[in-house]
């Protein structure tokens, strides 16, 4: 933009130079260059093919057989336009070449060449022009989710080619046209609207008309025993599967469902000027799903019990599901109609569905507090990977997709929206939104990168969007937040902020965020414009002494901010509920920095709060740290004596609140930190006579969570009470998962490690979340003395974990595994395990250092304390 440099010196916004360094390889591969066979999909393998193929499309056909175990026998055809003939294509199947059973290229057969997880073909075989591949092979079973009587595909980011040959890059988009055999009374859904379908000899043949243009892992279906509810709205007809038993949630929950998507999409069209852009909007519900939810193109997939909530629901549980519901419609905008190049950039997807889902909660349900929700979600998820040594950027490096799993995590989920809304504040709302909708109308239906938004973005503002984006986008970590204030005769003569890394760097980030100055009778709020390392606030000059200063009072700020001890005794009565989750928030990471506050003063400060929070939100926020110091960062002896105590107050402020969700989430953390006979006996008269206390309503999942409460504790007779709660549960799909559970939450030690033993195979880790469930009771803190020795093996087995598990499970399985452990032996398995393996993958080496620092962390302090 001409003449930008004067309009930046204008504003103030110059900051530090320095290079964007957010293009990777180049877009295509020279014609005729080399491209060799290797394992996964290499970038140059995808540059090479952008440069030489177009107009893909795909024919299918799977019949799934009624028995689990059975093959899945199928057969495509491949249609395609060839730039040039000169090389070999290479078509990407995971599987053992014995799945290959036919290839036809062009009309006629070829000897079948699979290497390296590729179908290889030669170029003899090839034609400049249109050509036409047709394949007879046995599916892949990896990731077609397959149970005794459903099953469902999650293709993200690579698994497609563990089913099926294709062309698995984001950057190849094309059509498919899906025909799908399926037992007779199995129901099916799949991107595109059905044709027609045919009954035959026991089966059901689905056929579906031609998709509209989607990469590789947007390609979904799901089938079984599902049940079918549609409904109309805006001349659309909305179809949804689902194997919800429960007739209370089914009658809570239905109506809201169906609501929350409608208005996603009626926003969604709105923001972005673009009506629906797909053929059909359907969803479905799957059970024990690995993620929340997942945005195939016309067949979003969702976790069921996010979906399905009883009358006993807390707000934040509302809320959650609208974010998510509003989270996979912006999807089909943001990642589906314009899709990410190459999985480096997933993060502008995932963000921008986080962005916009944020901003339909607001407008979906306005009596929440939207900037609260915004603070409670994002800060402490966020800050949870970017106070560690393994943390990583929001854009990070991707040589090869079989490693674009460990892309996935809270600094894409959780700071980015961070990010995301300190742009839009930067650039105005207005100017923001009309970036976005140029964005999204060049890139339809094709790719783009984050240069390419940026560059869109960077012409409509005269802020240097070139240098922001380095530190906040390329870079990782955080910045660490002091100031000084000098007063002279009451009043205040200078107040100034300084930033600097956390590591000790002198980065700094430019953002937006407001403090306040805190007197007896009122407060008064200040607005910084962080655009260097150091900045003197002009406007406080003048201004009385107060009684402290609270920084980040909107909750958009982000770092390690100050806190001081007078806000202690203050905090309760500030009357903005986002100025007291900021400050719970800070307390909490300066604590783990061990500065300012111990974990025993936060402690006893959150527990004269208890009956002092009155917001739901809030509430939620200081009981989940409460646990969390209360087992990871007391010393047991300390924890084994403030228990009976802990637990009276708990109960007490349980009784004394007035809001019924403020009095569950209370229960839930009195159950949590139950240790005395006397609350154990407590909770089992309330899960045995199933009779909530006064003024809470408990449903059948809070009760199971009750009887596994009291298992996880030895519990007299814990094996009938397990035994008696599945015995109550009347949804199959839930039963199975306690059955699957009983093991890890037996009593008996050679149990136990038989069954940690079991999850060396792969097969019995096919339900990821039936298995991370399992962890967090096998590693439960009051088992860890018998579960520490599993913590090595566990970190044996995640390579392979990475490979045979879907995105989120190689984190979740070491969260769930090292969540708990506060010991020296913990923290020196992990350091030891690192020592041994300098080599090891980087990504995989910082998820470690991610879900290991919290025992880093808890070995210090616990030390710190005896």
């Amino acid at each position: 933009m001409k003449n930008k440099h004067l309009l930046r010196l204008k504003k103030g916004l110059v900051f530090a130079s320095c290079a964007l360094a957010v293009s990777c390889a180049p877009r295509v591969s020279p014609s005729g260059s080399s491209v060799p066979v290797a394992p996964g999909v290499s970038k140059a393998l995808a540059d090479h093919r952008i440069s030489q193929l177009s107009k893909i499309a795909y024919d299918l056909h799977l019949t799934i057989p009624a028995k689990k175990e059975a093959p899945v026998q199928a057969a495509e055809v491949v249609t395609f336009h060839l730039k040039d003939k000169s090389q070999p294509l290479q078509l990407d199947f995971k599987e053992t070449p014995d799945h290959l059973r036919h290839v036809r290229v062009n009309g006629k057969a070829i000897p079948v060449q699979h290497t390296q997880e590729h179908l290889v073909i030669g170029p003899q075989h090839l034609r400049k022009g249109d050509n036409k591949v047709e394949i007879e092979f046995t599916a892949g079973n990896l990731s077609l989710n397959r149970h005794e009587d459903f099953l469902y595909t999650l293709l993200v980011p690579d698994r497609a080619r563990t089913v099926f040959p294709c062309f698995d890059q984001p950057s190849l988009k094309a059509t498919f046209k899906l025909t799908l055999s399926v037992p007779q009374d199995w129901k099916a859904l799949a991107n595109a609207p059905l044709q027609d379908s045919v009954l035959n000899a026991g089966q059901k043949t689905y056929h579906y008309q031609t998709s509209d243009l989607i990469p590789t892992y947007l390609f979904s279906f799901a089938a079984g025993t599902f049940d079918h509810v549609a409904q109309m709205s805006n001349n659309r007809t909305m179809h949804f599967l689902h194997r919800e038993t429960d007739k209370e949630k089914l009658e809570q929950s239905l109506t809201p469902i169906f609501q929350i998507h409608r208005d996603a999409l009626q926003f969604m069209e709105q923001y972005t000027g673009i009506t629906y852009p797909f053929q059909k909007f359907d969803f479905v519900s799957i059970p024990d799903f690995q993620y929340g939810g997942m945005e195939h193109v016309g067949a979003i997939q969702y976790k069921a019990s996010t979906l399905f909530l009883d009358e006993g629901a807390t707000q934040d549980q509302k809320i959650s599901r609208s974010s998510l519901i509003s989270h996979e419609t912006a999807h089909m905008w943001f990642g589906d109609l314009v899709t990410m190049e190459w999985f480096n950039d997933v993060w502008m997807k995932e963000v921008f569905a986080n962005f916009m889902a944020d901003k339909i909660t607001q407008v979906a349900m306005p009596t929440s507090n939207y900037d609260l929700k915004f603070v409670v979600d994002h800060l402490p998820a966020a800050y949870g990977v970017d106070r560690t040594a393994g943390a990583n950027p929001i854009r990070q490096q991707l040589d090869n997709l079989q490693d674009a799993g460990s892309m996935y995590g809270n600094i894409i989920y959780h700071k980015a929206p961070v990010m995301m809304r300190q742009l839009e504040r930067l650039m105005g709302e207005e100017a923001f939104q009309k970036g976005l909708q140029q964005y999204l109308k060049k890139y339809a239906y094709g790719n783009a990168t984050w240069p390419d938004l940026i560059q869109i973005l960077d012409d409509l503002t005269p802020a240097d969007l070139q240098a922001w984006n380095q530190v906040w986008v390329n870079e990782p970590g955080r910045p660490q937040f002091d100031y000084s204030l000098q007063t002279q005769g009451n009043k205040i003569s200078s107040l100034t902020i300084r930033q600097k890394g956390e590591d000790g760097s002198n980065r700094f980030w430019p953002q937006f965020f407001e403090i306040a100055l805190i007197y007896p009778d009122r407060i008064q709020e200040l607005t910084v414009n962080m655009n260097q390392a150091e900045v003197t606030l002009k406007e406080a000059v003048g201004k009385d002494k107060p009684l402290f200063v609270l920084f980040d009072v909107t909750g958009q700020g982000y770092g390690v901010f100050p806190v001081d001890g007078q806000m202690l005794g203050g905090l309760y009565g500030l009357k903005n509920p986002v100025a007291r989750a900021s400050a719970y928030i800070n307390l909490y990471e300066n604590m783990q920095n061990g500065r300012g506050v111990t974990p025993q003063q936060l402690l006893d400060f959150y527990r004269g709060g208890l009956s002092k929070e009155p917001e739901e939100l809030n509430v939620k926020l200081i009981t989940g740290q409460l646990s969390d110091i209360f087992w990871r960062f007391l010393p047991t002896a300390q924890r084994l004596a403030l228990a009976p105590q802990l637990e009276q107050e708990l109960w007490t402020a349980m009784e004394k609140a007035t809001a019924a969700n403020v009095k569950k989430l209370l229960f839930k953390t009195y159950q949590s930190i139950a240790l005395s006979s006397a609350a154990q006996n407590r909770l089992y008269h309330i899960w045995d006579k199933e009779q909530a206390p006064t003024g809470i309503k408990l449903s059948e999942d809070d009760y199971t969570s009750l009887a596994l409460a009291l298992a996880v504790r030895d519990y007299q007779n814990s094996p009938q009470i397990l035994a008696r709660q599945i015995a109550r549960t009347p949804n199959p799909d839930r039963k199975k998962r306690l059955q699957f559970m009983l093991p890890a939450l037996s009593g008996d030690v050679k149990e136990r490690d038989a069954f940690f033993a079991s999850l060396k195979k792969e097969e019995n880790r096919e339900v990821e979340s039936w298995v991370l469930a399992a962890l967090n009771y096998l590693h439960h803190p009051l088992r860890a003395a018998t579960s520490e020795k599993y913590l090595k093996e566990s970190l044996d087995l995640l390579e392979e974990i990475q490979l045979t598990g879907d995105i989120f499970f190689p984190v979740s399985w070491l969260s769930a595994t090292f969540g708990s452990y506060q010991t020296a032996g913990a923290a020196n398995t992990v350091r030891t395990f690192l020592q041994a393996h300098p080599d090891y993958n980087p990504k995989l080496k910082g998820k470690i250092l991610q879900a290991a620092d919290g025992v880093f962390r808890a070995e210090k302090l616990v030390q710190s304390m005896k």
